[in-house]
């Protein structure tokens, strides 16, 4: 497939954003039953909320490039009861608006404590709101990544392992994000955030790692003789049939060589898995504000190369049919 990179961008900023997201309501569900110092609600919470909310509108405004005619957007929901993109179409905005909600509620302080678990667990209004959103983080992921898994014949993408990969990833660099915010805003959860963003990175690099081997050894159902519908042992394709290009040539495949593929693709495993992996280490016991900025720009980066690969490795079986150029 041809990688759009205005699809690419929209995954992976709102995967940050999710991801941002649920670290911080982890944290203060640990700080809730006092595992984890309990942190301002205005600066750490409410400010690390909007940087969440900021990558899920980054994301949201990359999406509207993709589309030839944006003032048709609204459009896209109507097909929710049988199109997972119709579901992410709704359950985004419902996300990036309970975000702000979340954010707010800490920011100005209005979080009054609703009811008592058990005498001694205090439930406020921004646990409840954070329970609705991290039920929606994952929804999303799973909407984003049922787009892709849901396409039968593209044999690369039809896998559980799309979906979690999506979780993964998203989570990861939105930890990593958490630890990079943590330092910054000096909350002394740096080493708690970095040790859950090694832990979820670790877990990514294994299902993608996975997937890589899986699709590595994918039988494919289609073949020349199925694209042209000749039955014959010995196939061989001399033209395309013409000359120019055409919407089917530019959009079903990448152009890039052999060599550039596989290129890209230990490219976004350093950048995605080994870099980050080794500076989060290191900051878990030296709090480097350097070492985290570089971990997460090389995450993110890795992200993008990681994405490209994704769409570009899916082999459309149209591409039997337009294979000699």
């Amino acid at each position: 497939m041809h990688p759009a990179f205005s699809v690419i961008f929209l995954t992976t900023l709102i995967g940050a954003g999710q991801g941002l997201f649920l670290a911080l309501y982890t944290g203060q569900l640990y700080s809730a039953f006092n595992v984890l110092p309990i942190q301002d609600s205005h600066t750490f919470y409410g400010i690390g909320s909007l940087i969440a909310f900021l990558f899920l509108c980054a994301g949201l405004f990359a999406s509207f490039f993709h589309l030839g005619h944006p003032e048709r957007a609204w459009r896209s929901a109507a097909m929710w009861r049988t199109s997972w993109l119709s579901r992410e179409v709704i359950v985004l905005p419902a996300f990036i608006a309970t975000t702000m909600i979340y954010g707010i509620v800490h920011y100005f302080d209005l979080n009054p404590v609703l009811f008592t678990l058990g005498g001694a667990f205090p439930v406020d209004l921004s646990l409840l709101i954070g329970a609705v959103n991290t039920a929606l983080a994952f929804l999303l992921f799973i909407c984003t990544g049922m787009i892709y898994a849901c396409i039968k014949f593209l044999q690369e993408w039809a896998s559980p392992l799309t979906v979690i990969n999506f979780i993964l990833l998203g989570t990861a660099s939105g930890f990593t994000l958490a630890a990079l915010f943590s330092a910054v805003a000096n909350s002394g959860l740096v080493g708690f955030y970095a040790g859950w963003a090694i832990i979820i990175t670790t877990l990514a690099f294994v299902s993608r790692a996975a997937s890589l081997l899986r699709n590595r050894q994918i039988k494919y159902k289609s073949s020349l003789a199925t694209a042209i519908g000749i039955r014959h042992s010995s196939i061989q394709q001399k033209s395309r049939g013409f000359m120019a290009g055409s919407f089917n040539t530019r959009e079903y495949f990448h152009g890039a060589s052999q060599w550039f593929m596989k290129s890209i693709k230990w490219v976004f495993l350093v950048l995605v898995f080994a870099i980050p992996l080794a500076l989060l280490s290191i900051g878990l016991n030296q709090v480097s504000l350097t070492l985290l900025v570089l971990a997460f720009v090389a995450q993110y980066t890795g992200l993008i190369a990681e994405r490209w690969f994704f769409f570009a490795q899916a082999n459309h079986p149209q591409n039997l049919y337009y294979q000699t150029i």
